[in-house]
């Protein structure tokens, strides 16, 4: 085959329309409305048809219309409203010399036109983003440009899902290849068994913040090194560890051949805890310090999150796999293969989430009850220490709204809450002023959402029924599936067997009843992709296609393929209900429920991950009341019913109750109160600001100082470590006894509590002797941890020591106590394993 030289001829954009080019070449535009507003008033059918990509859209302009817009006065106001609007919000911060946090994920969903994600981790990466810089939060991104993404989905005439690759063409996507001083193309490395992997790095400008992603397609490496970043989540066990090396030890590299100045981390899942390994070698030749001593800086200075509430769904890599790659790795890293895997040791694999947790100071799961099953999941790994002391706590995920709401409710919103609603929409002035919003108003903004939806249903099946050869009459059907006045749930996402799709048609009989109820008539939309290795998930598709083809609920029931952002954003602004039904507690956090929520949508769900937390009473349904059931056919069927329950008896009665007017007063009522909870508690610009106040300032804060004077404190606190360690399996503790009787005791009453302590050496100011009380269950434990100080009553100047406590109390219940001891320094507390002793 001949090399060809290859060209493009695209129309030459007048002087005055520059903007637009710098604009299509920003995501920001994507969640800025009147800037979405300007590409499509370009030429609307060019807009749809290029599927909201503004480069796809330049590129097919004629210059006849680029003319007409340079001298269309409207149109050039229109861009210029816009063009003020980036330059204050869009402009990167991150040039000055303030550190930043580098936020590593395996995938990032921003827009719909970048395949470099596949469900919901993906998206709140998106979201993560895009909230950094709305708030101004100096952060970077790194991720893999993957050619290929994830697949497309087509079902076969037997409801199969089928899974289709193709290539993305990277001339359309709003990415730059980032080039040193020299004007040479930067390039990292790392070691594998079989050669040097090489990647190119790309620039995505994300608003404020840039997000870097590394391409191993490129000329310097042989066809099965290129195939590396092909496919997001494809391949075999070995493509997947080798995605990782990339991501976490390449995208370190990256950061510092680019000069960015990071000095916090963030892994987003344990599909980046590798990153850990880099920073400590880099730590480890830059300051001339210890292994140790670097991973002590690295902990300090890095945050982890994990998303996955059960042992299986976590991330682990065969010894016989991955200690090849280590030792690979061993001689660039300076780090033995033996100390990497004890690290993450975990039976007979490695754990990216141990390693992780190892290498991180601030561990967080994504909801309050995912941070108490985490916690429960993982306490091995702290030994002695309560699990409600663990040092993992939560931040419970959030949407970024603006990416999600309708554009009806964004007028609306903008109609009615202050002029500031969209950067501080948990403000209590925009939240009261939710409730001001007139009935009639919020209800026509949704059913405009709703008719856009319908026609994007219609839409799909008519595209889904063409694609696998359907007789004529099937495709006229599909132009008049769903109905526009109908009761409409939505379940959209990945297709877990555990997120049970088909409880709701457990009892078929029942729910076709509902169905085809002429006079309250309820329709359901269904949505989701199974990973191509689950074949449990693909059946459950099939299931659902199966009972969408039943003659009497045609056109009740659809399964729209191939789901995307676009796909979600139609779903979670036209729906009435969003339907969720995981087997709790296995749902981490989701989000799908807060963006229908922010949209005033109504959630029935199992109160699991962030509805556990969400539901108020006011703002939907809850199916059950938390139960875990050890019979899952037993908990099936209970659940399903009390589901049909709510149908039946709540969600049905109360949409349909228009006694005066077209709509239900309570369910504008319960609208307003979902909204109102999506707006305070839910949205990203909240959870990137918990992020940055609670983590990623102190972890900053912390490198600054351990790095100071040559990492003196460091080499301080591991001399003090090892001094702790050399003691500790001397140290004894004997059980605390009180000054006075105390089986009857009252409120008011005080008794002293004393400690004999042997230190073997250590000073009294090297460790803390605690008193360990608190209220007790029926079964003599301790419900919630309380610790108190105690002082020094006698130093015997041989080692022992005697320690006292004067407790006083304050409340009525029955109480249990004990004393432990601990380093006077807290990371020893935290750290895997850690320095506790019991008395």
């Amino acid at each position: 085959m001949r090399k060809l030289q290859l060209f493009h001829v695209s129309a030459s954009i007048p002087e005055s329309l520059g903007f637009l080019e710098t604009l299509s070449r920003n995501l920001w535009w994507s969640w800025n409305l009147d800037a979405v507003e300007l590409f499509k008033r370009i030429e609307p059918d060019l807009w749809k048809n290029a599927r909201s990509n503004p480069l796809v859209l330049l590129n097919s302009v004629s210059q006849e219309r680029f003319d007409a817009l340079a001298v269309d006065d409207s149109f050039m106001e229109h861009l210029k409203r816009v063009k003020k609007v980036y330059e204050k919000e869009a402009v990167w911060t991150t040039e000055s010399k303030e550190s930043v946090t580098a936020y590593f994920s395996l995938e990032f969903g921003i827009h719909e036109s970048l395949k470099l994600y596949s469900g919901g981790l993906g998206v709140l990466a998106g979201d993560h983003l895009k909230s950094s810089s709305d708030l101004k939060i100096p952060l970077v991104g790194i991720c893999l440009l993957y050619r290929q993404g994830y697949f497309s989905q087509y079902l076969n005439n037997e409801g199969l899902q089928q899974e289709r690759y193709s290539d993305t063409d990277i001339y359309n996507l709003p990415i730059e290849e980032v080039v040193d001083k020299n004007d040479e193309k930067i390039i990292v490395s790392v070691d594998l068994p079989e050669g040097s992997l090489k990647a190119a790095v790309w620039k995505l400008n994300v608003g404020r913040v840039p997000l870097y992603l590394l391409d191993s397609n490129i000329a310097e490496n042989p066809p099965e090194f290129r195939d590396i970043t092909a496919r997001l989540y494809g391949g075999d066990r070995k493509m997947r560890i080798r995605q990782e090396i990339l991501l976490g030890i390449g995208g370190i590299e990256m950061l510092g051949k680019v000069g960015i100045n990071y000095a916090a981390c963030h892994m987003n899942e344990g599909h980046a805890a590798f990153l850990g390994l880099a920073r400590i070698s880099r730590l480890v030749k830059k300051y001339n310090i210890s292994i140790e001593e670097a991973r002590e800086i690295t902990r300090r200075s890095t945050v982890f999150t994990t998303h996955t509430p059960v042992p299986a769904g976590n991330e682990t890599f065969k010894k016989e796999l991955i200690i090849p790659h280590l030792q690979i790795l061993e001689k660039s890293l300076g780090i033995p293969t033996d100390t990497i895997v004890a690290w993450g040791d975990h039976y007979d694999n490695v754990s990216m989430t141990i390693l992780g947790l190892n290498l991180a100071q601030y561990c967080n799961g994504v909801s309050k009850l995912h941070g108490e099953v985490a916690r429960n999941m993982w306490s091995f790994l702290w030994p002695g220490l309560p699990v409600d002391e663990l040092p993992l706590t939560h931040i419970t995920n959030g949407i970024h709204h603006l990416s999600w709401l309708s554009i009806e409710n964004i007028l609306l919103f903008t109609k009615y809450l202050n002029s500031n609603w969209h950067n501080s929409p948990g403000n209590q002035k925009v939240l009261k002023s939710i409730n001001k919003i007139p009935d009639d108003e919020l209800w026509h903004a949704h059913v405009h959402s709703k008719a856009r939806l319908v026609q994007t249903v219609r839409d799909y099946s008519h595209t889904q029924c063409k694609n696998r050869n359907a007789t004529s009459e099937e495709i006229i059907k599909a132009n008049d599936v769903l109905a526009h006045n109908a009761l409409t749930i939505g379940f959209a996402r990945r297709f877990a067997t555990y997120k049970r799709a088909t409880l709701i048609f457990r009892d078929f009989d029942r729910l076709k009843r509902m169905l085809v109820n002429e006079k309250y008539p309820v329709q359901i939309v269904i949505a989701g992709k199974a990973h191509p290795a689950d074949d449990g998930g693909k059946r459950l598709i099939q299931k659902i296609v199966e009972f969408s083809r039943e003659p009497e609920i045609c056109g009740r029931v659809v399964f729209l393929e191939d789901y995307d952002i676009r796909l979600a954003r139609r779903l979670v602004q036209g729906v009435d209900v969003w339907l969720n039904t995981p087997e709790r507690p296995r749902e981490a956090s989701g989000t799908s429920g807060m963006k229908a929520a922010a949209n005033g949508v109504l959630n029935l769900s199992v109160p699991d991950g962030w509805w556990d937390e969400g539901y108020d009473g006011e703002n939907g349904w809850l199916i059950g009341n938390g139960e875990e059931y050890d019979n899952p056919e037993y908990r099936d069927t209970k659940e399903s019913q009390a589901l049909y329950n709510i149908l039946e008896n709540e969600v049905i009665p109360t949409y349909y109750d228009r006694k005066v007017g077209e709509y239900s007063k309570k369910w504008l009522s319960m609208m307003k109160a979902s909204i109102a909870k999506a707006f305070e508690c839910f949205t990203s610009n909240r959870i990137v600001a918990d992020y940055n106040s609670k983590f990623y300032v102190n972890a900053k804060e912390n490198f600054s100082k351990a790095t100071k004077n040559n990492c003196a404190e460091i080499r301080n606190f591991i001399k003090y470590r090892d001094k702790i360690e050399t003691s500790w399996g001397k140290i004894k503790l004997k059980s605390p006894v009180t000054n006075k009787e105390i089986s009857e005791i009252h409120v008011g009453d005080s008794f002293v509590l004393k400690v004999n302590v042997y230190l073997d050496g250590l000073s009294h100011d090297d460790v803390e002797i605690q008193i360990y009380y608190g209220m007790v269950d029926s079964q003599n434990k301790i419900i919630k941890s309380c610790c108190g100080i105690m002082d020094v009553d006698n130093d015997s100047g041989d080692g022992n020591f005697t320690f006292k406590f004067t407790f006083k109390c304050g409340e009525t219940g029955r109480y249990g106590f004990t004393a432990r001891i601990v380093p006077r320094a807290f990371e020893l507390k935290n750290c895997i394993p850690p320095f506790i002793k019991w008395a």
